[in-house]
């Protein structure tokens, strides 16, 4: 993890952004005391698409097939 003083901070900002967004963390130290930590930021999750997984759960014609068989089905086909 690197550190950087407050003025070196300041004067360097766009710089560091950039090493952050490369997935570097940064501590910003005053007086040599960490007082900030600069990470990238993670994208946030999406929500599931129910009626995407239900359509295809009901396209699918698994009625009385047990999950393994499905799976060994799915291997086999190239899936």
């Amino acid at each position: 993890m690197t550190t950087c003083t407050v003025a070196e901070a300041k004067a360097h900002l766009s710089e560091l952004l950039a090493r952050v967004e490369n997935g570097e963390k940064l501590v910003i130290t005053r007086r040599g005391q960490p007082v900030a930590q600069l990470s990238p930021v993670r994208p946030a999750r999406r929500a599931p698409d129910w009626q995407a997984i239900r359509a295809f759960r009901e396209s699918a014609d698994a009625k009385g097939t047990s999950a393994a068989d499905l799976v060994r089905a799915s291997r086999d086909a190239g899936f």
